[in-house]
């Protein structure tokens, strides 16, 4: 019986960059598990741990051997291997010894009717301890994290320099060597509380090592203490904790031993706008601020103490002094902002390069007005707020040139709208000064005004079509003006609000504006053609759906959606597979049949299946125009059902190729009628099964 032990591999580093090891923790996973199913070793539970200071693997039952295996490799033909009386011929004999075997091992097999020769290897498994050494350095060169630094020895780069490297096979040190590091059984306890040098008997004493020496190396059990501590604080404090996800992941990242603890500050910076407190706390701070149950914000915090300290009053006054200093400085731009109206702003938005080709900020929010406005001139439920548009598009990115944003970039829009308010402008105006911004990230919130809207999609759209036209296109992992993102905020917006807008003219506006030529237009719609597609896999459709979406009307998302979501609900109804079949074999025929004239001629019909489809097409044709005009699409593929069964008995009685060039054109012509109605709801035939 095989052997089987535990292996744990730690790598012991500087600190980590928070938002770096959630990736890694999942990639090292991955990894293991791709290379040990590569070398054929059988294995148990893959765990990641970490911490800012190490990454380990821990692989529960690990086999101490490769499994034994048998390959098969095809030769020659059987009759080119050996002749007639069953000798080998040299074709055997070379395959034989290509494969190390004696020529009476080989074997038959038969492949699509035919008799080959067979070589049937057997490699027996190699000792696992012999093969881990480079599985586990080669895990830790493809370790690509998103920055990487290189320190003493250049050929080796991680995120921070690693100190130390800890792997056990069992109760044994797996002795490999990583740059100018050896492997052992050392590990480190927490940098304050902790022992330096620990040694490690086996993986299964890992972890409770290191929790005596205050490391809580399991991130879901450092996460289970640092929210019992804070759900503890909460009731002292008689408040609820804004714990942000993503703030309690950095948190999570940030600490080996979390300690949280409380601090408040002046009620009197309660008087500055919310978003500036909780950017404060949050991006800067890592706070979580803390609110009251209807959800008024209090002035008190949570923070994350990544050491018990003998006093945690020590800790918390630290922490409220460097808070009140950040509140201060936020409490003077805020006052001292206020003294210069937005639209006085304005025209220091010239002196802000955009990007160097694509000038100023001024020029781009002046652009993305006048587009936004030649928009709402076209949509008629968009025409009565040109005013607020206009308006708001004036002062959209006034707010860039505040001392507040200059600060908290974080707050453009936000303060946008502050500070407009309370220079008296028009509500509805200050909304969409703050909601063309959104969404901001991943899971914010989306525009609720149809201003604000319009203008967030236009500005991403001119970001889109600029960046094109210089050459600032995304490739693999590179995005840095966010484009992708533009691209699916775009999406987002406007399936949010229900908003049907024919961006193509938006695109082609903004085109005009910063002279672009024709192949940047090409090549923006095919970008944005391939983020639908991708939006439209996530909501989960289909794989013809997908491509039909980006077939569609691509520059118009509301109308795909509906589209594919009336197809989706009929596509395993018989009637709809049966319009599927019609559709495809008239394409069908119509790719293989050259040139010929669109005229249909009544007077040489020959056959009955002839003039019924022909009183189909011309029945249906006016119904669908109507529907489609009054966007009905279900009724549209509805209508097209219709032609079904007339399209499958001319199929089955009329033979479209005569020899009579005059009838066979007229009946393709025909058919092409049909395709014509079919196309108007795209190509069909993507959603054949």
């Amino acid at each position: 019986m095989i052997e089987k032990r535990d292996f744990l591999l730690e790598i012991g580093t500087e600190e980590i960059p928070a938002r770096f090891m959630p990736w890694a923790l999942e990639e090292s996973r991955r990894l293991f598990s791709e290379s040990l199913a590569d070398a054929h070793i059988d294995h148990g539970e893959i765990t990641t741990l970490g911490t800012p200071r190490r990454l380990a693997v821990w692989i529960k039952g690990l086999s101490s051997k490769q499994e034994d295996r048998i390959e098969q490799y095809r030769g020659p033909l059987w009759d080119q291997a050996f002749d007639a009386a069953g000798n080998p011929t040299k074709a055997a004999l070379g395959f034989a010894r290509s494969k190390n075997l004696p020529v009476d091992e080989l074997k038959s097999t038969i492949v699509n009717g035919q008799e080959y020769v067979l070589a049937e290897v057997r490699h027996e498994g190699k000792e696992t301890v012999s093969l881990l050494p480079e599985i586990c350095a080669g895990i830790l060169r493809r370790l690509v994290f998103p920055k990487n630094m290189y320190w003493d020895d250049p050929s080796i780069r991680y995120a921070r320099p690693i100190r130390w490297i800890v792997a056990l096979w069992g109760d044994s040190v797996l002795p490999f060597r990583f740059g100018r590091l050896e492997s052992g059984r050392v590990t480190r306890g927490h940098r304050f509380m902790g022992d330096r040098n620990l040694e490690i008997p086996s993986p299964r004493e890992y972890m409770d090592l290191l929790f005596a020496n205050f490391v809580i190396v399991d991130p879901a059990k450092r996460r289970e203490k640092m929210l019992s501590a804070i759900s503890a604080i909460e009731k002292q404090i008689g408040g609820k904790a804004d714990l942000d996800p993503d703030l309690v992941e950095e948190n999570l990242f940030l600490v080996e031993y979390p300690v949280p603890f409380s601090g408040s500050f002046d009620r009197d910076f309660l008087e500055i706008p919310e978003e500036v407190l909780t950017t404060s706390m949050k991006h800067h701070q890592k706070y979580f601020p803390v609110r009251e149950r209807n959800g008024k914000l209090l002035p008190n915090f949570i923070g994350i103490s990544n050491n018990q300290a003998t006093s945690m009053n020590v800790v918390r006054e630290g922490n409220e002094r460097v808070l009140r200093a950040r509140l201060s400085d936020a409490s003077f731009f805020w006052r001292e902002d206020q003294k210069v109206p937005l639209s006085a702003r304005v025209e220091e938005l010239k002196s802000i390069v955009y990007q160097e080709r694509l000038g100023t900020v001024y020029e781009k929010a002046m652009r993305v007005r006048e587009v936004a406005l030649k928009l709402a001139e076209r949509v008629p439920a968009l025409f009565p707020l040109r005013p607020v548009i206009d308006r708001a598009g004036m002062l959209a990115k006034a707010d860039q040139v505040t001392s507040m944003v200059y600060e908290f970039p974080e707050l453009k829009g936000v303060m946008g709208r502050e500070y407009a308010l309370r220079n008296g402008e028009d509500p509805e105006v200050a909304l969409a000064i703050y909601e063309q911004v959104l969404p901001r990230f991943a899971g914010d919130v989306l525009p609720t005004s149809p201003a604000g809207a319009v203008l967030g999609l236009v500005d991403r759209a001119d970001s889109l079509v600029g960046c094109f036209k210089v050459g600032l296109v995304p490739t693999g992992s590179q995005d840095p003006y966010a484009l992708r993102r533009a691209a699916r905020n775009i999406n987002e917006i406007l399936w949010n609000l229900d908003l049907d807008i024919d961006l193509l003219p938006v695109f082609k506006d903004l085109a005009a504006s910063l002279d672009a030529p024709g192949e940047t237009m090409e090549a923006v719609r095919d970008f944005f053609i391939q983020r639908l597609q991708v939006q439209l896999r996530e909501k989960g459709f289909s794989h013809g759906l997908v491509c039909l979406g980006g077939q569609l009307m691509w520059n118009r998302p509301c109308q795909v959606q509906k589209i594919l979501n009336g197809y989706a609900a009929v596509q395993g109804q018989e009637w709809f597979k049966g319009l599927v079949t019609a559709a495809v074999r008239v394409k069908n025929i119509l790719s293989k049949a050259g040139a010929f004239s669109p005229e249909i001629r009544e007077e040489i019909f020959t056959q009955e299946e002839e003039s019924s489809l022909y009183q189909a097409v011309s029945s249906l044709e006016p119904q669908v125009g109507e529907a489609l005009k009054r966007q009905a699409w279900n009724e549209v593929t509805a209508l097209l059902a219709r032609l079904e069964p007339a399209i499958t008995r001319f199929f089955d009685k009329v033979l479209v190729m005569d020899e009579n060039s005059s009838v066979r054109e007229n009946r393709l012509a025909l058919l092409s009628r049909c395709q014509e109605l079919f196309m108007s709801v795209g190509d069909l035939g993507l959603l054949k099964e």
